[in-house]
């Protein structure tokens, strides 16, 4: 049995495990993340990693950060939520550490850890995994190899061009994915309705104290789940951009399993009923050809430490 380490680098947290070759954590760990601080970011990844290593016969390190990671899979170009530009991680790392290291973006492991351990796991060549968060990110195999592009960066599916001329993105263009099936479009939409319709919104303004501008994303959640029509049909627009996004991801790449990730899915039924209704409806007129089948990821906040590890196994 052999032992590698994964790190997940967010925002707000650094989460590390021991991982065997199943993709069983046996032991882990987590620190806040000091984000603004690029060299206090790398030290609480090594101690970390030096806490874990203890007593443990550890042969590599997987990092998963949140950030746009180079094609030798070492440099995080950029990252949104943390301090790094051009950031040599894997070299810092490893010397640090006395381990081999990996560097790679927190959707690819996340969908690697799925198409491994997860909700693909029976898939044998190919899966495309969409991650439904703030924003919306993801992951894709094809061949049984992780898609990385030519420069490291591909699989950005939440900036899929998908309203022309629609919301503003983060990124600079209009009407991508992310701004009409995350979590930030949940609230947006719930927000919207229950200032437009207050009286279809009762318990979900309940819950935001009556201001529509204090509504949050577990708020729309907890409002739909006891019955709130708005928030409701809030989860049904995300649920109708996501299943038409995964359907053009169904005709351009054909995969096996498609997978829905991220906080989201703690909806349920909410968000996958919908989403898989839309996808179906988007794709009616192969009804007579096979189609990917669209499943909820399971491996929850543990993926991206199942999945770093996992690839660091593979240096």
């Amino acid at each position: 049995m052999t032992l590698t380490i994964g790190v997940d680098v967010g925002g707000t947290k650094v989460a590390g495990g021991v991982v065997d070759d199943t993709g069983t954590v046996l032991v882990q760990t987590r620190r806040d993340t000091p984000a603004d601080d690029v060299g206090k970011t790398r030290d609480v990844i090594t101690e970390l990693v030096t806490e874990l290593a203890a007593g443990h016969d550890i042969q590599a390190v997987g990092i998963g950060a949140a950030g746009w990671i180079d094609a030798s899979r070492s440099t995080v170009l950029f990252a949104p939520n943390l301090a790094w530009r051009d950031e040599p991680l894997r070299a810092y790392v490893s010397a640090a550490v006395g381990l081999p290291v990996i560097v790679e973006n927190d959707g690819n492991v996340a969908a690697w850890a799925e198409f491994r351990y997860g909700a693909a796991r029976n898939a044998d060549d190919s899966m495309v995994m969409f991650t439904i968060g703030t924003g919306v990110g993801g992951g894709i195999v094809l061949g049984g190899d992780l898609v990385r592009g030519a420069n490291g960066i591909a699989a950005e599916l939440g900036h899929m061009l998908t309203v022309p001329d629609g919301h503003q993105c983060g990124c600079g263009r209009l009407g991508c994915i992310e701004q009409y099936a995350s979590g930030s479009a949940l609230v947006r939409f719930a927000r919207a309705a229950a200032r437009q319709e207050p009286q279809r919104a009762t318990a979900l303004l309940e819950l935001a104290d009556g201001e529509a501008e204090a509504i949050t994303g577990p708020m729309v959640t907890a409002a739909a789940k006891s019955g709130d029509p708005v928030s409701a049909e809030a989860f049904a627009q995300v649920g109708r951009w996501l299943g038409t996004s995964m359907a053009d991801m169904a005709q351009m790449l054909d995969p096996q399993v498609l997978v829905v990730g991220g906080g989201v899915i703690d909806a349920g039924e909410l968000l996958m009923g919908p989403t898989r209704r839309s996808y179906a409806e988007s794709l009616a007129q192969r009804s007579r050809l096979p189609v990917a089948e669209i499943r909820p990821a399971e491996l929850g906040n543990a993926a991206g430490v199942i999945g770093a590890a996992d690839l660091a196994r593979r240096i």
